[in-house]
């Protein structure tokens, strides 16, 4: 999800990821969205019902994948991702796919501060496409291997990486997971696949490497 209007955010005081943790949740903050971005508190909106669909359905499909290669896990809901400290910045990636422990009780019981191999954007009409390439920037620098831009009124996925130019994934082009999901292929079109639609039909993900 992408920040709305900032003139929402809460307190102007400069926060740590320890301070950003008690105030999210404080009670009249439960049902909130926020994100922490160089100390600063930023109200997050809501998102839209093809949103949550989109992400709901990428994180299935990578979900599948990690299981097949037995490695790996997908979080999805915005989890909190320390990304940057000195000034803390916390984000909630839609979907991420990391591979830093392998039990549920080795999980992390606050923010995730190993960044994920793979974060997944999707694109919501009012989100503006300079924030969102700023963003994907951000999780390179902090150390994320792979960003997905998702557009689903375009039906494409902009694809980055560290040093390297950003390439755009149409909807019937297949998108691969390169080095850092190796064996991983899916056409984006099953990005937006519904089960009850008669005009799609299920496109098996190939055998994993």
């Amino acid at each position: 999800m992408i920040p709305s209007d900032p003139a929402v955010a809460a307190p102007k005081k400069r926060m740590t990821a320890n301070e950003f943790w008690e105030f999210v949740h404080r009670p009249e903050n439960e049902t909130r969205s926020f994100e922490l971005r160089k100390g600063e508190v930023i109200e997050l909106s809501p998102p839209t019902v093809p949103h949550c669909r989109v992400c709901c359905r990428i994180g299935v499909l990578i979900e599948k994948y990690a299981e097949g290669v037995s490695r790996g896990y997908v979080l999805t809901n915005d989890p909190g991702v320390l990304l940057e400290e000195d000034p803390d910045t916390v984000v909630g990636p839609d979907v991420s796919y990391f591979t830093d422990v392998n039990t549920f009780e080795e999980l992390t019981p606050k923010w995730a501060e190993t960044p994920p191999v793979l974060v997944v954007e999707v694109r919501s009409p009012n989100d503006r496409p300079n924030t969102l390439i700023a963003k994907a920037r951000d999780y390179l620098n902090g150390g994320v291997k792979l960003v997905w831009l998702v557009d689903y009124e375009e039906r494409s996925v902009s694809v980055f990486r560290p040093d390297r130019t950003p390439e755009v994934i149409s909807e019937q082009q297949e998108l691969t997971g390169g080095d850092e999901l190796p064996g991983f292929s899916v056409r984006v079109a099953e990005f937006f696949r519904m089960p009850g639609d008669p005009r799609s039909t299920p496109q098996p993900l190939p055998p994993t490497a």
